[in-house]
């Protein structure tokens, strides 16, 4: 017989039928969102009873996952046993008394039982083929002697020639995903599903489960070979053209996940300055190393430095009299090792201090030391005073996990501070990877939003971001602990960098500076007068001459010329907080006031309700599952057309049923972009966020196909289609090119037949010359990674029958671009 059980969207269809050969258990999954199923069965079989626990985690997870009994009589809760991506994270196999009953009823006997499902294969993947509105996969039961069942794509079955029935034991945990403390959020009762069998059931089960079969098989064939029809038509035609603002698509730049130190940044050495333990805590040296024992060097932390903004030192006193070949000392692996690069150039400056002239050796060297990769030797005369040392390191081979060392023969105590290794070669000059500010200009940004987020707000108000600490000498800088993402910054990145960083890359800067507002803390507005002081003086170190109080400032760092900061953002993610509002008038009309010109942004959301605060723009975040996003395309289809503009500067698929940046994510994204360009004339501005979390994933080439489309000129279409709902469109034309480009995405699980309709152009269609682009993958969810950087990228190719009337193949799940040769424009469609 059948059984089922619905909860939390799940359903879960016990049957038996006959297996080839034998008789086989089976338990079909069907479910639809990120939640961990456990199901423990006793199935009654040659007298083996036997309780399991599998683990459904979520729909990234292929494998398999298995459990063990002790030997012996008597109730066990089995041990899970298994590999760790398969039952790890989620784990809580609880001992309740529920369980113990229900495993007490029979012996446990030694053997090994398996609950195993396919392994990707091709094209399809395992619990990740769509059937009807759900994810589905045929999970069998097995029974094998010895330690695991490995792996294998085809389950061996269990052999039962006679049945007694079997208990099936189910609960619900939906898992929490984020983080580094996932686990269950909630556990639901265990709840009974109880199937039975006699000895004719085999032959009428195998009819049974044939006819069931061929349907399957139907279905699952229709739904391979299926293909959808639609018709895109584009009215081009000049009288219905509006201009998308020449803002459109930026970038947002937070520091989070190391995007800036150890990622944007080039500094190699992590807590240069020895400040990220803190002043009291002189054992905490996180990630410098020694390198001998502690019978050879001692270290710790003092307040000695000459710098008074940062006034931790590190003190390494050598024990040694006879050091071991190679020294003694002090190593640091940067942020989980550092890339050096045979060939090329490193500048390492350190400041110094020693009471006796002392040799010290640098050098980069493998992670464990054994590979040279650069070295030199430096002395230190022996004075009171602290010297700064400067020294070229030349790598003579390569490793991405590379350390710097600095070691000594001879016993006494030396003083190091503010230790730095960069590239020579970096952006410009300016301090910044030339690698990956590369990638930021392949999507030509006309902002840069810096630099937050929740950065800028800070857990506590103490730890917010503050652009005086920033600026001035890299070594004088105190740096922060960024206690809303956990971790140290030096802010060697600092406003001024952030300044240069968006001329250098010939941006808008976006300066969002912090209200008073914090997530825990917040400054009464009657007290907010010395915050709105520090705000127009930063705005002066931008835009003050340099003649300035501050001006003067930013022209002793190097750049007399003032930055043309045009925006500026009122806080983050404040609107709602007690002080945010009075907070925020106050700053408002002073920067009215001394710089009229400046566009001011407001946390609170305008898209669907009018602000009851003055504001050139507001901002608009959204993170959500790619359903959700992917039907957000209309959002702004009904926001008012006068007031403030849009700012949708944090947008993302960030949870449920896409990953942390699958294709169906970028899917998903790209469809609200499609939206946002529909409504450019209410949406001003957008930005993906967090930035260097995409580096290189298909969300990154999602966005290099819409990198023409600020400025461009935005034309209306319309689908035919019963196939429509998933599918969105958008076209646009660019005068400034002999070149032209047309480019469409499709969201559904089918493939498209799409003929493509266009009218008004002011020139005709040129095959030769017009390509397609197509970004897709085997599986939706599919991902790059280090090991697999290029597994989804777009691909290009002709476009042969290129032409105003012309009839293309959309894949399922892809998005394509179809660049158009025109003779004096380019036209770009987005579906």
């Amino acid at each position: 017989m059948n059984d089922k059980l619905t909860n939390c969207g799940h359903q879960i269809t016990i049957m038996e039928y006959a297996g080839f050969p034998f008789p086989t258990v089976a338990l079909k999954v069907y479910t639809s969102d990120l939640t961990s199923l456990f199901l423990w069965t006793c199935p009654r079989c040659k007298g083996y009873t036997k309780g399991f626990e599998v683990i459904y985690r979520d729909h990234s997870t292929c494998g398999e996952a298995w459990v063990t009994c002790s030997a012996g009589d008597g109730p066990h809760v089995p041990v899970r046993r298994g590999p760790a991506r398969a039952v790890g994270r989620t784990a809580t196999a609880e001992r309740s008394g529920a369980l113990r009953q229900a495993t007490a009823a029979v012996p446990c006997r030694a053997a090994t039982w398996a609950l195993a499902v396919p392994s990707r294969a091709g094209s399809s993947s395992c619990l990740r083929k769509p059937l009807l509105t759900a994810f589905s996969a045929l999970l069998y039961l097995h029974k094998r002697e010895g330690a695991r069942l490995p792996a294998s794509p085809h389950p061996i079955p269990m052999p039962c020639t006679r049945r007694r029935g079997a208990r099936v034991f189910l609960r619900m945990v939906d898992a929490c995903m984020h983080g580094r403390h996932a686990g269950p959020t909630r556990i639901d009762k265990w709840k009974r599903m109880g199937i039975t069998s006699n000895d004719a059931a085999p032959r009428a089960v195998l009819l049974r489960f044939l006819f069931l079969l061929c349907i399957g098989c139907k279905c699952l064939a229709s739904e391979v070979e299926a293909t959808q029809t639609a018709t895109l038509a584009v009215d081009a035609s000049p009288q219905l053209a509006r201009k998308i603002p020449d803002t459109l698509f930026g970038i947002f730049f937070e520091e989070i996940n190391h995007a800036g130190a150890g990622g944007i940044w080039a500094e190699l050495v992590s807590n240069r300055g020895f400040e990220a333990g803190g002043l009291h805590t002189p054992s905490n040296i996180d990630p410098w190393s020694i390198i001998g024992d502690d019978s050879s060097v001692f270290v710790e932390t003092d307040r000695t430095s000459c710098f008074s903004r940062n006034i931790v030192a590190l003190r390494m006193e050598v024990l040694c009299d006879n050091c071991p070949t190679g020294g003694v000392g002090v190593y640091n692996p940067g942020f989980w090792g550092m890339n050096i690069e045979e060939g090329k150039v490193y500048n390492l400056v350190m400041f110094v201090k020693s009471p006796e002239t002392t040799d010290l050796t640098v050098s980069l060297t493998s992670s464990n030391g054994l590979q040279n990769l650069a070295s030199a030797t430096v002395t230190v005369s022996g004075e009171s005073n602290w010297i700064k040392v400067e020294q070229k390191l030349v790598a003579k081979g390569t490793n991405r996990t590379s350390r710097l060392q600095i070691t000594t023969n001879k016993k006494g105590v030396v003083w190091f501070d503010q230790v730095s290794l960069m590239p020579e070669d970096t952006y410009k000059g300016h301090g910044f990877r030339t690698e990956l500010i590369s990638m930021i200009l392949d999507l030509k940004p006309r902002f840069l939003r810096f630099p937050g987020g929740c950065f800028v707000e800070g857990g506590w108000l103490r730890n917010a971001f503050r652009w005086r600490e920033s600026i001035g000498p890299w070594e004088e800088r105190p740096g922060h602990f960024g206690d809303v993402w956990h971790y140290w910054t030096d802010d060697g990145l600092g406003y001024y960098e952030f300044l240069q960083l968006a001329e250098d890359l010939g941006t808008e800067p976006i300066w969002v500076f912090n209200n008073g507002v914090s997530h825990n803390d917040e400054v009464d507005t009657v007290a907010i007068a010395p915050f709105v002081k520090d705000v127009l003086d930063s705005i002066e170190f931008a835009r003050g001459s340099a003649n300035s109080t501050w001006g003067s400032v930013r022209a002793a760092m190097g750049h007399p010329e003032p930055f043309p900061v045009k925006y500026v953002a009122i806080g983050n993610e404040d609107c709602g907080k007690k002080f945010y509002r009075g907070n925020y008038l106050k700053f408002y009309n002073a920067i009215r006031q001394a710089y009229p010109d400046i566009q001011m942004i407001s946390n609170c959301d305008g898209s669907s309700t009018p602000l009851d605060h003055p504001a050139d723009l507001y901002d608009f975040h959204v993170y959500n599952d790619s359903k959700t996003l992917f039907n957000m395309k209309s959002t702004f289809d009904r926001t008012s057309r006068s007031g403030p503009k849009a700012f949708v500067s944090e947008y993302a698929v960030w949870r449920g049923d896409a990953g942390r940046g699958s294709l169906l994510a970028s899917l998903a994204e790209a469809a609200f972009l499609t939206g946002l360009e529909k409504n450019s004339d209410i949406v001003s501005m957008a930005s993906y966020a967090p930035l260097f979390v995409n580096d290189n994933d298909q969300t990154y080439w999602m966005q290099t196909l819409f990198r023409e489309s600020s400025g461009a000129m935005f034309h209306p279409t319309t689908i035919s289609s019963s196939y429509s709902g998933s599918l969105a469109a958008s076209a646009i034309t660019w005068q400034d090119s002999e070149n032209s480009f047309l480019r469409v995405i499709n969201f559904g699980s089918d493939a498209v037949t799409l003929t493509i309709s266009t009218s008004g152009l002011q020139a005709s269609i040129n095959a030769l010359g017009s390509t397609a682009t197509v970004l897709t993958s085997a599986d939706v969810m599919d991902e790059n990674s280090f090991s697999n950087p290029t597994k989804v990228v777009p691909v290009k190719s002709d476009l042969s029958n290129a032409a105003e009337q012309m009839q293309v193949t959309l894949a399922p799940r892809s998005f394509s671009s179809f660049d158009l040769a025109l003779a004096q424009s380019k036209l770009v469609a987005e579906m």
